[in-house]
């Protein structure tokens, strides 16, 4: 509610924008922006840039505001829009036809969970202030057959599609005196009916990386001069009116910051149609899975809080709680070596209590309920998409139909091996694979696995620095304060992992980006990719690697007090006797809410701080304020306030949300709650993000996706760790399983009475390791003859003294056969299903 408030009442001044060229009727599609500078080489490059626009066939004009910036308006033509949206294979609207209403789809895009959802929880929109959205039938635009589309319908060319038509021009311009690439690429398109079917002639095949430099509105961008000037410093589209704007008739951005952009609408359906029509498919596609996957999120949420409802109620009937803190007699041996003392069970009492909050019967139930729901999640999604992809004119989209990234057109310019495209009817130049395309390969995936060995090998040394603060003596030199120490110790070492993590990122982000600019990625699809899997593998690592220590390896492999098993000469960490589970919940609690912390202040705050520094130097440079401007001021010059948008934006929100997803699946049995906190973070965030993409960035170039691209398939890899991991954590980490074999095949009154000391193995401290032995001075000289651990092993006096017992090997064989249930017992619903827009596609054509 904070971050709410502090964005609400961020809004601009209510002032009339113009977005018209000086003669009131050209509309402005993209503006460019400059300072004035007295250097050639800038001015020179600027001029030959924008006479290349002009030559393309746009139209621009330039303007000069009040803070010392000059603008470039750029508008395109009709004539140049057909041209490119045939060539970019754009799906425009078609005239309407006899039969047409027999193949519309039936379900509304909001969703298969509509009618799972009462109307007392959700909240539709008032159908009197929205504008009724028909839908039409979309198909790829070709100007030989402009008559079966519906051009004199208003807004047939929409300025989502007018923006992304002078991008991509944009990004294909030169601004040297010889032919850009993406001239020429568009210049072989016009004669494609001809003989010729190279993009040009090539000659020799060769990598003309040092080509990128000359080309592109984002080479202009990042070009500087000895001074560290710009030709260009910002290139962007411009939003839809001012952002109090009250006629929401008039203006779709005043529209959705009151239908959409605001938490008091967080339980109301988002609007998709106008979030498509203002961002373009790839953020609405983004926003709608958030939507959808929050939906799902609410009855994980319900079974979360009902069993952590059910350990607080049931607490007070915990017998194992009550016989830890009873017991006064039983003394523990040493948790390190030399100067760690015995210490009583009672000690550990308050652990006991915690523990079983979250490791109950309950939790059995929770694992198979969220191994199942993330199964169910992944195939409703499924169905859902499907009716979006194919309302929204994606469901056939291929990214092989793209056109190439200029970076890729100019390192492939000069290559003389080609192949067909059977999307786009061309041949085009193919860099050879054994030659080009694997070594970069191999060469950027090689530095990415080095960068994933630091991260392990960072969280190596933060458990060797566990094992090495076991020693200290301050830390366990008060047996009186070892339940607390033994809460706090796993908090910090949880918060020392957090900000490693997070410097490690923002390392990895460089490097990776680096990498996969030396790859041959053909589309900005493949490219986005390639990048992604690298970000979120070494994320995954970095986030999980911990977790995965304390969950499955911390505890398992300890050896006994007279073989303790040693890494550089330190005794592996043990867990209480309660097992791991309160140190596994802490240090997810602790990540995942560190992470939605930072995140608020790194998304939210720091952008309103950046905007309103923006605002400041502008007033202190002009020495006026935003309300003192001309009521007919330009929309851009508002707009070029905002910040703009980065190549990872909308990168990082779904790695976010999709690590989050992880944390709620892989690890569900240590922290039941975790549902909730993602459920009402994510009701807010929803908001939050789109009052931040209307108000506090600039407006976003729209870009054509058919899914979510590897982000599915990573979560569907997620889904399958989260398997086997519930089922290793139930089995072995878990104090639940332990206990239901002790009541079902050890006691005979099969209840859990006795069920601790029936877990703690005998040791005679006369056969202790000469350097493990505790030195008696520092304890007042007390002797101690026999102390206990938890493991399964003979007693002293039998004849295979601390050897496994056959008990041990039973419960083992047991834990493994309830591995194998669980994961064949969730596998039920792994079945595919054929999903129900493959009819709606078959009836339109």
């Amino acid at each position: 509610m904070i971050v709410y408030l502090f964005v609400y009442f961020s809004s601009l001044p209510n002032n009339q924008c113009c977005r018209y060229f000086d003669d009131q009727t050209t509309i402005v599609d993209f503006v460019l922006a400059y300072k004035p500078q007295t250097d050639s080489i800038n001015n020179e490059r600027r001029q030959k840039f924008i006479d290349k626009l002009t030559k393309a066939g746009l139209i621009t004009e330039k303007d000069a505001s009040q803070d010392d910036t000059h603008y470039v308006k750029i508008n395109v033509p009709d004539k140049i829009l057909k041209k490119y949206c045939e060539f970019m294979k754009m799906k425009l609207p078609m005239k309407k036809l006899d039969g047409q209403d027999r193949i519309k789809p039936k379900v509304s895009p909001r969703g298969t969970l509509e009618s799972m959802i009462p109307n007392c929880i959700t909240k539709r929109f008032n159908p009197t202030k929205r504008p009724h959205v028909e839908y039409r039938l979309l198909h790829e635009y070709s100007e030989s057959k402009s008559y079966l589309f519906d051009e004199k319908r208003g807004n047939f060319f929409s300025t989502g599609i007018r923006i992304a038509v002078v991008n991509f021009i944009l990004e294909r311009s030169s601004f040297k005196e010889k032919p850009s690439i993406g001239s020429n690429l568009f210049m072989h398109w016009e004669k494609k009916d001809s003989n010729k079917d190279s993009l040009e002639e090539h000659c020799a095949c060769k990598d003309n990386a040092a080509e990128v430099k000359y080309f592109g509105i984002r080479q202009l961008l990042k070009a500087e001069d000895e001074a560290g000037e710009h030709p260009f410093y910002a290139a962007f589209p411009l939003h839809d009116g001012c952002v109090k704007h009250k006629d929401t008739t008039r203006s779709i951005r005043a529209r959705l910051l009151v239908d959409w952009a605001s938490v008091k609408k967080c339980l109301t359906y988002q609007p998709l149609d106008d979030i498509k029509e203002y961002f373009g498919v790839k953020i609405a596609l983004y926003f709608t899975w958030l939507g959808f996957y929050t939906a799902m999120l609410a009855p994980a949420a319900l079974v979360g809080f009902l069993c952590l409802l059910y350990g607080i109620l049931t607490f007070p009937t915990n017998r194992i709680s009550k016989e830890v803190c009873n017991d006064s007699t039983t003394i523990m041996c040493p948790q390190c070596d030399k100067y760690c003392g015995y210490w009583y069970l009672n000690s550990t009492c308050m652990i006991s209590k915690i523990a079983y909050i979250f490791d109950n019967e309950a939790t059995i139930f929770f694992s198979i309920f969220i191994s199942v729901w993330a199964a169910l999640y992944l195939k409703l999604w499924k169905r859902y998409v499907s009716r979006i992809q194919y309302r929204w004119g994606v469901l056939d989209y291929c990214s092989m139909a793209e056109p190439p990234r200029p970076e890729y057109s100019a390192r492939v310019k000069n290559c003389k091996r080609k192949k067909y495209n059977f999307y786009t009817k061309i041949e085009e130049p193919s860099p050879s694979f054994w030659t080009q395309k694997l070594p970069t390969v191999i060469c950027s995936y090689s530095v990415v696995y080095v960068l994933i060995s630091m991260t392990v090998a960072t969280v190596f040394g933060i458990i060797v620095y566990r094992m090495s603060l076991k020693t200290s003596e301050k830390f366990y030199g008060d047996s009186a304060t070892v339940s607390g120490k033994l809460i706090v110790f796993p908090m910090t070492t949880a918060t020392i992992n957090l900000l490693v993590s997070t410097f490690l990122t923002q390392l990895y982000k460089k490097v990776a980006k680096k990498m996969t600019d030396i790859e041959y990625r053909r589309t900005q699809t493949e490219y986005n990719d390639s990048l992604n899997v690298k970000l979120f593998l070494f994320d995954f690592i970095n986030y999980y690697s911990s977790i995965f220590y304390i969950a499955f390896l911390k505890g398992k492999y300890p050896g006994y007090p007279k073989e303790y098993n040693r890494i550089f000469h330190l005794r592996q960490e043990e867990c209480s006797t309660g097992g791991c589970m309160v140190e596994l919940t802490i240090q997810l609690a602790t990540i995942m809410i560190g992470k939605q912390l930072i995140a608020i202040i790194k998304e939210y705050f720091i952008p309103f701080l950046k905007q309103k520094y923006k605002t400041l130097i502008t007033w202190y440079y002009t020495n006026k304020t935003e309300m003192e401007l001309p009521q007919s001021s330009g929309q851009w010059i508002r707009d070029n306030k905002l910040l703009s948008w980065g190549e990872l934006s909308l990168f990082k929100e779904y790695l976010k949300m999709v690590i989050q997803y992880g944390f709620i699946t892989i690890f569900a049995v240590a922290f039941p709650p975790a549902s909730i906190f993602a459920l009402v973070n994510n009701m807010i965030e929803t908001r939050v993000d789109a009052q931040k993409y209307l108000q506090f960035y600039k407006r976003a170039v729209p870009k054509r996706v058919r899914n979510l691209g590897m982000w599915y398939k990573a979560m569907q890899v997620i889904t399958k760790i989260a398997v086997i991991s519930n089922a290793y954590i139930i089995a072995f980490s878990s104090n639940i399983t332990h206990r239901l074999i002790y009541m079902l095949f050890v006691n005979p009154t099969h209840t859990d009475e006795g069920f601790v000391n029936h877990t703690l193995a005998y040791f005679n401290t006369s056969h202790f390791e000469a350097a493990a032995h505790p030195d008696p001075s520092m304890y007042k000289n007390i002797t101690v003859e026999i102390c206990r651990y938890a493991e399964y092993r003979n007693p002293p006096e039998s004849d295979n003294p601390y050897e496994r017992s056959l008990l041990y090997w039973k419960i083992l064989a047991i834990r493994l056969a309830l591995m194998v249930i669980y994961q064949n017992l969730v596998g039920v619903v792994q079945e595919k299903k054929r999903t129900t827009a493959i009819t709606y596609v078959h009836m339109e054509r």
